[in-house]
Formats: C-alpha cells, sequence, structure tokens
C-alpha cells in the first residue's frame, strides 16, 4: 500500500513538472492560432487521469487551470484573450481557466474506470478515455467563454470585432480546425503513451 502510494505520488509530480514545462516552453505546450490556441497540455493530464484515476485527473487538470490563468497575468506565453477577459471580470476568467480543466480529469478518470469494467480491447479504453480529454476541455470552455463574456461590449468589440455572428456559428468558426488538431493530437498521443506506461505498470504490479 505504502509503494502504491509513493508510485502515485511520483507520477502525480512528474507529470505536474511536464505540465509546468509545457506551459513555459509554448512550443511544445500551444500553437497559437489568432486569439485562440491548440493545447497539448491535455496529454499529462490524460496520462494522470487514466493510470491513477479521476482524484489525481483532477489534481493535474488544477494544474493545467491554475498555468493558464497565470497566462492572462502575462506569466508565461502571452495570452491575448485571457488579458483580455481578465479585464473584464477575473472572477469569471479564473473559472474559465481552471473549471473546465479540473473535469478533463474527472470526466477521463471516469470514463476510463467504467471503460475498464469492459471486455473492450485496451488500446480502444486508452482512445476512447484520450479523446474524452480534449472533446471536455473544448465543449466547456467555449460553453464557459460564450455564457461568461458573449454579451459584454468589450468581447463583442475586441474578439467579435463588431462583426454580427450568431454563437453557433463563432464556435464552429473558432474551434473548427483548432478543435480538430487539438483532439486528434491529444488522443493519439495519449493512446500511444498509455500504452507502454500500462503495460510496465501491470508488471511491476507482479513482481513487487
Amino acid at each position: 500500500m505504502k509503494k502504491e502510494s509513493i508510485y502515485k505520488l511520483t507520477i502525480t509530480a512528474i507529470l505536474t513538472a511536464i505540465i509546468i514545462i509545457m506551459t513555459f516552453i509554448p512550443a511544445i505546450g500551444y500553437l497559437k492560432i489568432g486569439v485562440l490556441s491548440i493545447t497539448f497540455l491535455t496529454v499529462p493530464v490524460i496520462i494522470g487521469a487514466v493510470s491513477n484515476g479521476p482524484g489525481i485527473g483532477a489534481v493535474l487538470g488544477l494544474v493545467f487551470g491554475l498555468t493558464s490563468f497565470m497566462q492572462c497575468f502575462g506569466i508565461g506565453p502571452d495570452s491575448p484573450l485571457g488579458t483580455l477577459l481578465l479585464g473584464i471580470s477575473p472572477v469569471k476568467t479564473a473559472i474559465l481557466c481552471i473549471v473546465p480543466r479540473v473535469l478533463i480529469g474527472v470526466v477521463c478518470g471516469f470514463i476510463y474506470k467504467g471503460l475498464s469494467k469492459t471486455k473492450a480491447p485496451k488500446i480502444v479504453q486508452y482512445a476512447i478515455s484520450a479523446i474524452s480529454a480534449p472533446l471536455t476541455n473544448t465543449i466547456l470552455f467555449m460553453g464557459t467563454l460564450v455564457v461568461f463574456f458573449w454579451k459584454t461590449d468589450v468581447f463583442q468589440a475586441e474578439v467579435l470585432q463588431g462583426v454580427k455572428i450568431s454563437v453557433f456559428d463563432f464556435i464552429i468558426t473558432s474551434v473548427g480546425i483548432n478543435g480538430i488538431v487539438e483532439l486528434i493530437v491529444c488522443s493519439i498521443l495519449g493512446t500511444v503513451i498509455l500504452i507502454p506506461l500500462q503495460k510496465a505498470v501491470s508488471k511491476y504490479q507482479i513482481t513487487k
């Protein structure tokens, strides 16, 4: 039991460090497209949630969310959208940055937990769990963004630049390529990393 706790703590610490490194080396963690960006920080969250459960997934999601919120203050990579939203409402911006990211780990962890009880091949379990993370991130982030900021004058003027567009069209346009690339890359990377990792964990559990 003690060894298992140490193992989980070690994996969590390593993945936390990876999230921080990816955040402050933008070429690794983010791909900027206009005011929005494609993030690959869901990958460490996926790995933690699947290998150690939704609780650890939530912790890693929190780290991801906090680093995202820090960028709104100019700490780390530039976040023009984050800085803009921070000026409208710091509290709502904090919720936007943090809550969806925490839920990434929770959703991914519980999905894998449920799938692990089925007879589905492991690679399918990993793939579906991995896909759920960027999908959850995109849906919750964009949904929260629209609910909190869509009707504000600043958002209409600075983000939409006065162009009359429906909420649906804005989400489709914004998510479009960003969401597809993020979904594909993160789900593939998550699955590819989880296969050998889980094999190594299983071997360790058998031999310890």
